[in-house]
Parts: structure tokens; sequence; C-alpha cells
């Protein structure tokens, strides 16, 4: 039975750090997390002309399939590697574990949401369109 109110989510916004060595960024995707509606997904919009400003080198292609895999992560799809087979906790800690390569996690945040779903939406309008 899905809660009715509102229940604590938690999300990491995905940067694309192009040249670690720089520490210039741009977001590119968000993760969210809702335990109480066993809710994991994650949603991605790569700009590719802004990217390649940041380094023009840049595998636009490859960091396109990087978010793919976080997605099929969430989706519990074993072609995206071993953490899918673990429960959703363990994948968005997985997920949002620090790591130094062209596609980082950022910060832990939360909220409150009725839509894990929407929420989902909202944010990557918010901080990535």
């Amino acid at each position: 039975m899905s809660p009715t109110g509102p229940v604590a989510y938690q999300y990491v916004t995905l940067r694309c750090v192009p040249r670690v060595d720089r520490e210039e960024f741009l977001n590119v995707g968000v993760v969210v997390y809702a335990q109480a509606h066993d809710y994991l997904d994650a949603a991605w919009h790569v700009d590719r002309e802004r990217l390649a400003a940041l380094d023009p080198g840049l595998d636009l292609d490859r960091v396109c399939e990087a978010l793919e895999t976080v997605r099929g992560v969430c989706a519990g799809d074993a072609a995206a590697g071993a953490a899918a087979g673990h429960p959703l906790s363990q994948r968005f800690g997985f997920l949002k574990a620090p790591r130094s390569t062209v596609l980082q996690p950022g910060p832990v945040h939360g909220g409150l949401t009725r839509d894990p779903a929407r929420q989902l939406e909202h944010l990557l309008e918010r901080l990535v369109r």
C-alpha cells in the first residue's frame, strides 16, 4: 500500500566533469530515491553544446551511455552491472557515492513529496535543463 501523505525522499544531481583537474562541471541528471514508495529512478538531459564548450574532446556518447547505466541500476537491469541486483537503498548508496570520474554525484539533498516521479521531473527541469 502506497502512502497517502507526503513522504521523505533523497536526491543527488549528476554532474559531468569533463576535466577532473579543472573541477568544472555541468549538471546532466538527477537520481531520486523515496523508500516509502519503493522508488528509485534517474532522469537526464545532456546539453552537448555546453559540454563541448568545457571540453571539445569529450566523448559525449560515452557520457550518455554512463547516464543510461545509472538508469539501468535504478531499474535493476542486470546489464547495468552487479549494483543493479541489490535492494533499492543499496543501489542509491552506490549511485550517490563520491567518485572521481567524468560522471559524479553531487551532495545528497532531501525533501517531502507525494509523487516521486513528478518530483524527479521537477528537479530535472530546475537543476539540469
